[in-house]
């Protein structure tokens, strides 16, 4: 999303074996074609075998560096890297590259109120 709309990380996400979701501050509805060219870059980059890696810094350099937001009362952020692709704030669960995600499959999008959610499965 960040690359293909210029849109800024996705402020809401949550990822689960059965289904995931992220939302986007967006525009619009996403069309078909679209959404086919968002799952094919998705998987390209999976299936590019990019190394998953960790570091923690403190909540202030993470601010700058990331624009992640920390709740006031951390001091340190963990910030996971995915290669030299990308970088974010997460405290959730990670594989160690990306190749162990298996297949990303766009299963329904919706827009409302400026906010588009893109559910997806993993295989």
């Amino acid at each position: 999303m960040v690359r293909m709309f210029k849109t800024k990380h996705s402020f809401n996400a949550h990822i689960e074996k059965k289904k995931s979701k992220c939302d986007y501050r967006f525009d619009r509805f996403l069309t078909a074609e679209e959404v086919l060219e968002l799952e094919k870059n998705v998987n390209n980059i999976i299936q590019s075998d990019l190394p998953i890696t960790f570091e923690t810094m403190p909540a202030e350099q993470a601010k700058k560096l990331y624009n992640s937001h920390a709740p006031a009362d951390e001091t340190y952020i963990r910030i996971v890297k995915i290669g030299d692709y990308d970088a974010i704030a997460c405290i959730g669960k990670h594989v160690k590259s990306t190749k162990e995600i298996g297949q990303f499959k766009i299963i329904s999008s919706d827009y409302q109120e400026g906010v588009l959610r893109i559910r997806y499965k993993l295989s």
